[in-house]
């Protein structure tokens, strides 16, 4: 049996307490009982509200009790960006395999210690692992597949980007996420998925250049009471700064040659949740649109020449975990960010269990360290007014 807790009830805290909650209704009977203990939260009635929806035993009000029931296994990390160091570092001394949303932390100084502590920890067998949940969408599973097989040639260039507007009412609460610094804004919270995709397709980043940063609303009222996730509630007449960025856009240097170009925003009016990356080979070129989930474009030289063009790729049975994935698993059926965090928790349960999983695995700390350096290149190359500056390994 496999016992679990959640850290953190907001948003995707929700997200990841479904996940658990749905993981074994997917893929095969392998994985062993999982078992829903515990949501831990500092705004207790919140935690009590998840644990009730998603049919967990307890609310807890603190990671701390959590860490302290022997009985638990498996935690997810759903909290601040801030607080993931103190809270992963407790839950991994006390013997918990752990996942952790992205991005890994706050500061580049965090997660370079964290990677340090799964290091030790995965000595005494525990697993670790970062929550990037789009690279398990089935569309974009197969594309990265097809690109890997050189369905596209010689990878030559790459533009992505996550266009939101959660943030274009100067109203809207100061939260976390408005504090950090340059990279911890829209990079950080959008952009990190998108790296973590584009570099899945092209290798990893190696230089960033040209990166530019604004910050479009300079402050915000501060909220009255709790908040959680993008919801805008009653807020006061005191305000703070706005310390990182809405709007971000630079260029990268892949390690296998090809250039990249993105665009993050969380200031982008009429995009609820728009995300897309456009990839393009020596014999073929694709897109995928993540407000159209389950179905990737191709252009490549397969037809002939009088008929060629962009045609879709409708997920169906044959993509990575698209059968067994989804209750109706028949072709041309989609499917919604809810099931990548399935998944997710199916991913992760697997590498704990020590279970073949068909869908891909979770990203490493050491993964989610290198997503991290990234964001501190293109911070450090806005500082330097857009000069280059190498990824460290």
């Amino acid at each position: 049996m496999l016992n679990v807790a959640v850290v953190g009830a907001g948003m995707a805290g929700r997200s990841h307490a479904n996940g658990y909650r749905q993981a074994s209704t997917v893929f095969g009977p392998d994985l062993p009982e999982v078992r829903l203990v515990a949501v831990a939260d500092a705004n207790l009635p919140l935690a009590q509200e998840t644990a009730r929806r998603y049919g967990y035993q307890r609310a807890v009000g603190s990671w701390q009790e959590v860490a302290a029931d022997p009985s638990i296994h498996v935690v997810s990390v759903v909290v601040g960006n801030t607080l993931h160091r103190e809270v992963v570092q407790g839950l991994l001394a006390a013997g918990k395999h752990v996942l952790c949303e992205k991005p890994l932390a706050g500061s580049l100084a965090d997660a370079e210690a964290m990677v340090e502590l799964a290091e030790k920890a995965a000595v005494a067998g525990q697993v670790t692992g970062v929550g990037y949940s789009y690279r398990r969408a089935p569309a974009f599973a197969a594309l990265a597949q097809r690109v890997a097989d050189g369905g596209l040639g010689t990878v030559s260039s790459l533009t992505g980007h996550y266009w939101c507007d959660y943030s274009c009412d100067p109203g809207a609460p100061w939260t976390w996420r408005y504090g950090g610094g340059p990279g911890t804004g829209a990079v950080g919270d959008l952009g990190s998925h998108t790296i973590d995709l584009a570099e899945l397709l092209c290798g990893r980043v190696e230089l960033v250049s040209g990166a530019q940063l604004s910050t479009v609303v300079g402050e915000r009222p501060l909220p009255v009471g709790a908040t959680v996730g993008h919801r805008v509630g009653a807020v006061s007449e005191e305000t703070r700064p706005v310390d990182n960025e809405d709007v971000a856009a630079f260029t990268v240097r892949f390690a296998g040659g090809a250039v990249g170009s993105f665009s993050f925003s969380r200031v982008a009016f009429g995009f609820a949740n728009g995300q897309g990356l456009d990839v393009s080979g020596t014999s073929g070129r694709a897109s995928i649109d993540f407000q159209r989930p389950a179905e990737y474009l191709l252009d490549d030289d397969q037809p002939g020449a009088g008929s060629r063009g962009p045609r879709s790729v409708v997920a169906g049975p044959l993509f990575p975990g698209y059968e067994g994935g989804l209750p109706t698993d028949a072709p041309g059926l989609s499917y919604g960010y809810s099931d990548l965090f399935v998944w997710q928790a199916r991913a992760f349960l697997d590498q704990v269990a020590g279970v073949e999983s068909p869908v891909p695995a979770c990203a490493s700390f050491a993964d989610g360290l290198h997503t991290l350096r990234v964001i501190d290149a293109v911070a450090t190359s806005a500082r330097s007014g857009g000069a280059p500056v190498e990824v460290n390994s």
